[in-house]
């Protein structure tokens, strides 16, 4: 088996703005991602997954989880959604360096 170098973005943000950020991900040129319910404690408080988090369901918080295949796509996507979002919503992005078997899906 041949694991290949590949960057993983993670950006966990409000659900409401979801449509937008994928909206730049797909713009930066990604094949994809993953979308997770997110829940936890930071600077704006404690969110919950097992409850409702509200009663508007967009005011949930998401991970969203994109694999690329190099650093300067990754700090575009990063860059780009907190140019636009991060100064009005919460959200954080991170950046992982990962292995990945088939390198051709992205």
């Amino acid at each position: 088996m041949t694991l290949h170098i590949a960057e993983k973005v993670v950006i966990v943000t409000e659900k409401i703005i979801a449509k937008g950020v994928c909206k730049i991900i797909d713009e930066c040129g990604a094949t994809g991602y993953t979308i997770i319910p997110a829940g936890g404690k930071g600077s704006r408080n404690i969110r919950s997954t097992t409850d409702r988090a509200s009663v508007v369901d967009d005011f949930s918080n998401i991970q969203i989880e994109i694999i690329v295949k190099n650093t300067e796509m990754a700090e575009a996507i990063m860059d780009k959604v907190r140019a636009r979002y991060f100064k009005n919503y919460s959200g954080i992005t991170y950046l992982e360096d990962i292995k990945i078997l088939r390198p051709e899906k992205f």
